[in-house]
């Protein structure tokens, strides 16, 4: 009885292997016959008892599983991209633990075009706005195709359009986790036919050039994207209401290249937002001392300063600015302003005075200082306008600070250039 038994039971496992790979022989000649839909069903007939058959069959059958839904993928079913990644990797995963690699190759080389398929579709998703399905897409891109890494980071960047912070924040710490840089160096060089600049891989840009068809090679080094990965991570936490967070992805960052100056703008804009605009200042500093030489940077600290109605400090920020970039409009209004703010500052003193001898003597000089420093102001704003003779926004400034002196010919002159 118990042999019996044994042999009833070793009869219904050879008959389940047996439509197994009836099924999968099914799937495969409509798949062939091009019938996507009934090779689909086929193979689908096979997936609740595969898991019982020996290593041969299941690498088979996920084989055939990842043709036919990269099939249907390729005739616009997005779902089916999944289920073809998801099958051709079990193949590998199969034949990696058995030792026999009878589809490996073929399933390689399925991967790549799946993982191509992927991408044209995600790019047809960004362009259609379809972010977050762009993101998923090239996600799937990079987990096929893992040394592909930029997948990654393009995918992040679809989910940051699209709004899907959590999604891009997990993509950008895995980024961080494995070390993406994303620099490099770009091989150009210009097509003698139709005088094109064109990019190409090294090999093929020099053996271009050797054979006279292609000049003036350029190796171009593209810079790292590590500060923009950070700088998006700490956004990404601000955003989600989660500052700490985002300071400590700064500092993290920092600690790693203490001496970028993008990072630290970015820490010193948080903190500006926080309304903590002495450490906006004390960052600002540090970035000057690295970058002394970038008329931004002593702007915004004059900004800074002069909100704080620091004024002398904002003029010295400000002339710096100008001192680098005699062009910088922004920094002549600002400078002005000083003046013109500091100026104003002393109306109310002088409009709360009496009409004692000694207040009439004091709202004299009050006005003589105030006149004084408008006529600065005034000054500034007409030695930016040398450079930049059709401003409005200077022509503006003066118009105002003119009339406020009560001088009618340059206030009259202003507004004559100002077509009023």
């Amino acid at each position: 009885m118990k042999n019996r038994i044994l042999l009833v039971a070793a009869l219904a496992f050879t008959m389940v292997g047996f439509a197994q790979k009836n099924e999968i022989k099914a799937a495969e000649k409509a798949l062939k016959g091009g019938d996507a839909q009934a090779a689909q069903t086929a193979i689908d007939a096979a997936s609740g008892t595969i898991a019982s058959a020996d290593e041969k069959v299941q690498a088979q059958y996920y084989f055939t599983k990842g043709k036919i839904y990269s099939d249907l993928a390729k005739k616009g079913n997005n779902d089916a991209f999944k289920q073809s990644a998801d099958a051709f990797k079990k193949v590998i995963e199969i034949e990696e633990a058995s030792g026999k690699q009878k589809y490996t190759g073929e399933t390689e080389q399925y991967m790549a075009a799946l993982t191509a398929d992927l991408v044209n579709s995600a790019v047809s998703d960004n362009g259609n706005k379809k972010f977050k399905e762009a993101a998923e897409k090239l996600y799937m891109s990079y987990t096929l195709s893992p040394r592909d890494t930029s997948y990654l980071y393009y995918a992040a960047g679809s989910a940051v359009n699209g709004g899907h912070y959590e999604m891009a924040l997990d993509y950008y710490n895995k980024l961080q986790e494995i070390g993406y840089d994303g620099g490099g160096i770009v091989y150009k060089a210009t097509n003698t036919a139709s005088g094109e600049v064109e990019e190409m891989d090294k090999v093929q840009r020099d053996l271009m050039v050797k054979s006279g068809t292609y000049t003036d090679p350029i190796d171009e080094k593209t810079p790292s994207k590590k500060a923009e990965i950070v700088k998006n991570t700490a956004l990404i936490y601000t955003q989600l209401g989660q500052d700490e967070k985002a300071l400590e992805a700064y500092k993290a960052a920092r600690k790693n290249d203490p001496e970028d100056v993008n990072l630290i703008l970015n820490e010193a804009n948080l903190y500006f937002n926080q309304g903590d605009k002495e450490k906006f200042k004390e960052l600002m500093a540090e970035a000057i001392s690295l970058a002394p030489d970038n008329a931004d940077l002593h702007y915004n600290v004059g900004v800074i300063s002069m909100e704080q109605e620091n004024y002398e400090d904002a003029r010295k920020s400000y002339n710096k600015a100008i001192e680098i970039d005699p062009g910088y409009t922004n920094a002549y209004l600002n400078l002005s302003t000083t003046y013109v703010n500091e100026g104003n500052g002393m109306i109310d003193e002088m409009n709360s005075l009496g009409n004692s001898r000694a207040d009439i003597a004091k709202y004299d000089e009050l006005k003589k200082k105030k006149d004084g420093l408008f006529k600065q102001g005034a000054d500034i704003l007409e030695e930016a306008l040398k450079t930049n003779p059709e401003n409005e926004n200077i022509m503006i400034q003066l118009k105002n600070i003119y009339g406020a002196m009560g001088d009618n010919e340059n206030f009259m002159k202003m507004k004559k250039m100002l077509g009023e």
